[in-house]
């Protein structure tokens, strides 16, 4: 295996020349923030939690790490500016594996117009991708907190699909489009500046929307009474799934939402007219509790998401 500063130069190659002060090669790097207050989150990929290197390549590793820090952003309403990457690796990891994870991540970077501007590289029994983005606010953040009673609750996109995809990747299956959603999640960037103008709390759902929203409805302290069979599934994930099961999906990186009745409909016609789907599944009250409801107004037991410290590997656990 090459020595480390060649394997820095190999991955910092599949990414454009940072236009910061001082840039990848030096103790820290410089930044010129613009007038709007910055968001900064880190979070890691780490094998064999978020990922197997049987069942992901490379280039989806290098996607998915950046994918789940743009996801945070992507809920604060924030533009993407900088990322910093701490890569860690085993020793016979191949050379050419580093510039496919490199390329992985550079594409995302690129389309998301988010720059590298410095890093770090350590040998490690398993794969770990540590990064830590800002973004650049140009309005006040969302924030988990700012939800009221009466407020409607939406999620983006679908749910469930990358449940679903990690379940096929367990069973051999390694293609469709479930499978790209466990591999390749995408961050809903557009949508998190869209809704700024309109939403009073949201985040992004990582852990499944049982769980997430119990999240949310804690720090608004508000409850909430859910329609499970609002919830926005694809034909694949009711079909395998069901809306209970999708409930406890997590890796789905879509945004939940909530906005006052008073911006319904210009939330509902903005999103349209940018061709951003989000779906209303349910409202926001004043006792503290997670209600869902079925198709016949039946009462439902919440379902528990992922928990890190729960179990001992998301991408090894038995399907639940």
């Amino acid at each position: 295996m090459p020595g480390e500063f060649d394997l820095i130069q190999r991955f910092l190659a599949c990414f454009p020349r940072a236009r910061v002060p001082v840039g990848p090669g030096d103790d820290c790097a410089v930044l010129a923030p613009s007038k709007g207050a910055l968001c900064v989150t880190t979070d890691a990929v780490v094998e064999d939690v978020h990922f197997t290197r049987a069942t992901f390549s490379a280039a989806d590793i290098g996607h998915k790490a950046l994918a789940v820090n743009l996801s945070d952003l992507a809920a604060m309403g924030a533009t993407p500016r900088w990322f910093v990457c701490a890569l860690a690796l085993p020793r016979d990891f191949p050379a050419r594996e580093v510039s496919a994870l490199g390329r992985g991540m550079a594409a995302l970077a690129k389309a998301h117009r988010i720059m590298l501007v410095g890093g770090n590289f350590t040998s490690a029994r398993e794969v770990s991708v540590t990064l830590t983005v800002t973004g650049e606010l140009s309005h006040a953040p969302i924030t988990r907190s700012g939800a009221r009673p009466g407020d409607l609750l939406y999620v983006s996109g679908t749910l469930g699909d990358a449940r679903l995809g990690l379940q096929h990747l367990q069973a051999g299956v390694r293609r469709g489009v479930a499978v790209k959603r466990q591999r390749r999640p995408e961050p809903r960037i557009a949508l998190g500046k869209l809704a700024a103008r309109f939403a009073s709390a949201g985040m992004d759902v990582s852990d499944g929307l049982a769980q997430d929203l119990g999240h949310l409805c804690a720090a608004s302290r508000v409850g909430v009474e859910l329609e499970l069979d609002r919830l926005p599934l694809s034909p694949a994930v009711r079909a395998a799934l069901g809306p209970e099961g999708a409930l406890r999906g997590g890796e789905d990186y879509e945004l939940l939402l909530a906005v006052p009745p008073s911006r319904m409909q210009a939330f509902e016609r903005a999103c349209a007219r940018a061709g951003q789907k989000v779906t209303r599944v349910g409202v926001l009250t004043q006792e503290q509790t997670l209600r869902i409801r079925d198709a016949g107004g039946h009462l439902l037991t919440p379902p528990v998401g992922f928990d890190h410290f729960a179990r001992s590997s998301r991408q090894s656990r038995p399907d639940d």
